[in-house]
């Protein structure tokens, strides 16, 4: 049995690491609160007052934010939700790890300190509470594998829960939720063999979970959210192929400008939105009502057959930037008054502002970083596979790893905030690599 010491210096360790969460809980709300508004969770608030459901942005956010709204309405409820799971996400972890590897229990929660993990989380948007929501789904599954076998389950239950509002919350993580949905059943060592095969079947099964709680139960008007990619697609396929592909016919100089000076690989609002070359889904929606018809996705399927190679430039192109790029990284805006910065007068927030200021142009504000971050978490633990550390690193971080690559085919914006789960994947399963390197030799036993 452990000795009295042990169990006492045990007890400490978990204090000192609830401590440090509960302060930087504390810190995050004298920074953020009530947390910072973007247009994209603005449109999902609306919709409470609309009594509106639809798919473009996700409906299960939308009655979530309803259901929270009356503890403290408007953004304040989202943002104490998100701030309240990041914590408990990242403290349940220390707390797990504090019996088996207390110094790096205690390095968990300044790791959650840590840019861009911290200057991202006081934002309301749909990845940073996508990405808390799995982050704790991983911690639960972790903590369940110390625990006996009532608990246990009641834990992988709970993760595997909140693995699926994540997956609701981001459909575009169909791929990737089978990898984190296989950790939460098997926590205790990672076997490639038995992922791969659960790999089919799990994703079928998210796939019909979004069905039935999309547009079963919720309802929710299709507003056809993949035809955005489509129509990117359509554009950058356009300017490599130097030849129309979408299914209307332009003016020459409408078609010039789609040739030579509309294409970035940025992101698709440029057809949208943005000047001078929103005509596209003017015609597209109002003009000719293509858009949500299948026309959009057979002029889609023909131009990727005819002109291969100028798909995957378009891809190629978009991943890279999206990788690589200088993208958005904080939201730096007041959406109520658009000439001001959010929090003007708050000194905290200004401090870290300057410090996100001087770090922004470095790689640590790079999806590309993250992304190689998670492959290095995995390939390191691979030879730990057969431990709880292990496992975890590996189907937390590859889950997010696999997440990222997903952006080559479906993303249509490059923001660093759609890589905000490789961030904080990569800075658990780091961690967790670090706990399986420096983990506890058996304990003693007391002298009888």
């Amino acid at each position: 049995m452990p000795l009295p010491d042990d169990r006492t210096r045990a007890r400490r360790t978990k204090l000192a690491a609830a401590g440090l969460a509960l302060a930087g809980f504390a810190l995050t709300l004298l920074i953020f609160y009530p947390g910072i508004m973007t247009y994209d969770a603005k449109f999902v608030y609306e919709d409470i007052a609309k009594n509106a459901l639809g798919d473009w942005q996700s409906p299960v956010m939308t009655v979530l934010w309803r259901v929270i709204d009356p503890v403290a309405p408007g953004t304040a409820s989202m943002f104490l939700l998100i701030v309240s799971l990041y914590w408990v996400a990242f403290g349940s972890l220390a707390l797990s790890l504090a019996t088996r590897a207390s110094p790096v229990s205690l390095l968990l929660p300044i790791l959650a300190l840590m840019p861009p993990a911290f200057f991202l989380v006081g934002i309301v948007w749909r990845d940073v509470l996508f990405s808390a929501v799995w982050l704790l789904a991983g911690s639960l599954a972790f903590a369940a594998t110390q625990r006996p076998a009532p608990l246990r389950r009641a834990l992988q239950t709970l993760a595997l829960a909140l693995c699926a509002f994540g997956f609701l919350l981001r459909p575009n993580a169909l791929i990737a939720a089978p990898l984190l949905s296989a950790y939460v059943i098997w926590p205790d060592k990672f076997n490639w063999k038995r992922t791969a095969i659960a790999f089919v079947p799990s994703m079928i099964a998210f796939f019909v979970l979004l069905q039935l709680v999309y547009y079963g139960a919720l309802d929710a008007k299709r507003q056809h959210p993949l035809q955005s990619i489509m129509v990117f697609d359509l554009g950058g396929i356009t300017y490599f192929a130097r030849e129309n592909q979408f299914p209307v016919s332009w003016t020459a100089t409408r078609l010039a400008m789609l040739l030579n000076d509309c294409y970035k690989p940025t992101e698709w609002d440029i057809y949208w939105t943005r000047e001078p070359c929103q005509f596209v889904m003017q015609k597209l929606e109002k003009e000719e009502g293509l858009f949500g018809t299948p026309a959009i996705t057979n002029a889609w399927l023909h131009a990727i057959a005819r002109h291969p190679v100028a798909y995957l430039q378009h891809r190629a192109a978009f991943m890279w930037n999206f990788l690589a790029g200088a993208n958005l990284t904080m939201w730096m805006i007041d959406i109520e008054n658009p000439t001001k910065a959010p929090f003007a007068d708050r000194a905290s927030f200004a401090a870290v502002t300057s410090i996100h200021d001087v770090l922004e142009p470095t790689p640590l504000f790079r999806s590309g970083t993250w992304l190689l971050a998670c492959f290095a978490v995995c390939a390191l633990a691979w030879r730990q596979r057969d431990t709880a550390y292990g496992a975890y690193a590996i189907g937390v971080s590859g889950s997010a790893a696999v997440y990222v690559l997903t952006f080559f085919a479906v993303g249509v914006a490059s923001d660093f905030r759609y890589a905000y789960w490789a961030v904080l994947a990569g800075l658990a399963g780091s961690a967790m690599i670090a706990a399986g390197a420096v983990r506890r030799q058996p304990a003693r036993t007391a002298p009888s």
